[in-house]
């Protein structure tokens, strides 16, 4: 149910993105369950990446772990970055040695089971939504 919660209010800040992008910025939400016996391994290697996103100046993710209800993990809210910041994060990786590119989709797909992307905007309220569009 909570999950159901999630996704329908991160698909209504979608599809309102046009009339409310101005104020609230937009992210990436993931949905991650881990290959079986690879949450440790998976945890270590986003552990990773946040490392390099924050030696290129990027935020840092933020997870949610699964405490019960459907078949995931984690949810994990990314911002949306610029070609630049992508490039940055990468030569960061690069030089603490990690993977990148095509090598490390591959290798971060060692430690999924299944995984969802999707964008949206927030945090808000329903009311700075409705605001925003205009209603009360």
């Amino acid at each position: 149910m909570k999950l159901t919660l999630i996704l329908a209010a991160a698909a209504a800040c979608a599809f309102a993105a046009p009339a409310i992008s101005q104020e609230a910025p937009e992210h990436i939400v993931s949905l991650y369950r881990a290959a079986p016996g690879q949450q440790v391994a998976l945890l270590k290697w986003m552990s990773q990446q946040d490392k390099a996103s924050q030696a290129a100046g990027v935020a840092a993710s933020q997870i949610y772990v699964h405490t019960s209800g459907d078949s995931w993990d984690y949810l994990v809210i990314n911002p949306v970055t610029t070609d630049a910041q992508d490039k940055a994060v990468d030569a960061a990786a690069k030089q603490m040695g990690l993977a990148t590119g095509p090598r490390a989709s591959i290798e971060f797909r060692t430690m999924i089971a299944t995984h969802t992307d999707t964008t949206a905007t927030g945090p808000q309220t329903a009311a700075q939504i409705l605001a925003a569009l205009g209603e009360k």
